[in-house]
């Protein structure tokens, strides 16, 4: 069948469209209501290319050879030039590989002590806080915890070295809040923050380079060693995924579970059956806990960590029966692939047991995006997604505070606006 032309939104300088894009929630539901799987629309005098759907991103997938990254402009500069996330072809690949040592499946059972334990530590501060009576943000507990992991378990820095991590903390979380701002760095300006904290950052950063051991021998596409400021870099991107995406997916997974009480009844009696602390040859028993992956998959579903992802075509390419020239931006709505009524049954309904019926692939679930350069901290993710989310439901009993608000900020991982207020208290188990 021949190509039918593009569709097209109308905007012109796309100011407009930009503004709606970061401010209104429905923005992309009625644009793909009107146009399709794929269409065209321009934000900020930036063509971008829009898509959703399994079949869509089948067909994307199936034409990778003719697809490079992409990210905007304050993404780029934050990232900086070394950074794997703005390299191609082969100098990403070798990066990738290089970055990707501290996310294997060894690096990860080496991690598993660490990770417990301060999983323990977590749980601890909040049982105290059960027995005060104190009401708890719970997105300000996990966002440090996250950060914890990454710190002191991957890269090294000292449970006792405080101070040097809690400026390492505020100075990716200022970074973090300036990834997707307007590109102008007046003083005071979120980029401006961001770029002035990513200076400390990389100065903090290299410091940790002598500890990380699977970085020493790394080398670039051409078998060469990659340099200070290559690695440097390279880490702060390993923060990001190895931090945000895991902050992210343990409020929505908590959030999701607050609000269906019932779910977690369901759920309890295979995380009880748990030992705890696993021992390293024990792994194997949480990661096949049919119930836990089931509703962590369902809640990646509903609320996916990567909300969307880019890429650039090099050459044209054929989506939903439209062609997309060649140079343009194309941006993956994975929020709205996951609710596709065509694959799923009542896709905005929170059904875990879905995922025990059929489990579901990719293109159809990819909350941590897709193909080679899907998201590098997702395996980091699962574990401490899974071990702390047993260990809290084996000790604890949550609770909602009633009359706050709990819909989501989804700039750059979605979390509740009201920072998910709980109480807790002390699980008395049978």
């Amino acid at each position: 069948l021949p190509a039918s032309k593009l569709p097209h939104t109308g905007a012109v300088t796309g100011v407009l469209e930009l503004v709606g894009f970061l401010s209104d929630p429905d923005f992309l539901r009625r644009r793909f209501a009107r146009h399709g799987d794929v269409f065209e629309t321009v934000l900020l005098g930036q063509p971008q290319v829009f898509v959703q759907g399994a079949a869509a991103l089948a067909e994307l997938s199936a034409q990778s050879a003719a697809l490079t990254g992409w990210w905007p402009p304050t993404v780029r500069r934050l990232l900086g030039r070394h950074s794997l996330a703005n390299r191609q072809g082969e100098a990403h690949l070798a990066r990738r590989r290089a970055v990707g040592q501290l996310f294997s499946a060894a690096a990860l059972r080496s991690y598993l002590p660490g990770i417990t334990a301060l999983s323990d530590q977590l749980v601890a501060q909040l049982a105290a806080d059960a027995d005060s009576g104190t009401t708890v943000a719970l997105d300000d507990r996990l966002r440090p915890f996250a950060f914890d992991v990454i710190a002191e378990v991957v890269l090294g820095l000292g449970a006792d070295q405080r101070q040097a991590k809690a400026l390492l903390f505020d100075d990716f979380e200022q970074w973090t809040a300036g990834l997707f701002s307007l590109p102008l760095a007046w003083p005071g300006s979120p980029l401006a923050r961001a770029l002035a904290a990513r200076r400390r950052l990389l100065e903090r950063i290299g410091t940790l380079l002598p500890a990380i051991e699977p970085l020493r021998d790394a080398c670039d596409e051409a078998g060469q060693p990659l340099e200070r400021d290559d690695l440097v870099e390279q880490l702060l991107l390993l923060l990001f995924a190895g931090y945000e995406t895991t902050a992210a997916s343990l409020s929505a997974v908590l959030l999701t579970l607050l609000r269906h009480p019932e779910v977690i009844d369901w759920l309890r009696p295979e995380l009880d059956a748990l030992p705890w602390p696993l021992a390293a040859d024990q792994l194997e028993r949480l990661e096949a806990a049919e119930r836990l992956n089931a509703v962590i998959q369902e809640v990646l579903r509903l609320i996916p960590p990567v909300g969307g992802f880019f890429r650039r075509s090099t050459a044209p390419l054929s989506l939903a029966g439209c062609t997309i020239p060649a140079g343009r931006v194309i941006q993956v709505n994975v929020a709205g692939s996951h609710r596709d009524p065509r694959v799923f049954e009542a896709p905005d309904r929170f059904q875990p047991d879905r995922h025990l019926r059929q489990p579901l692939r990719a293109p159809a679930h990819v909350p941590f995006g897709i193909g080679p350069r899907v998201c590098l901290g997702k395996p980091l993710a699962e574990l401490e997604v899974r071990l702390l989310i047993c260990r809290l439901l084996q000790q604890l009993d949550l609770a909602l505070v009633p009359d706050q608000d709990l819909s989501l900020a989804v700039l750059p991982s979605p979390l509740p606006k009201d920072r998910l207020q709980v109480r807790l208290q002390r699980r008395q188990r049978p």
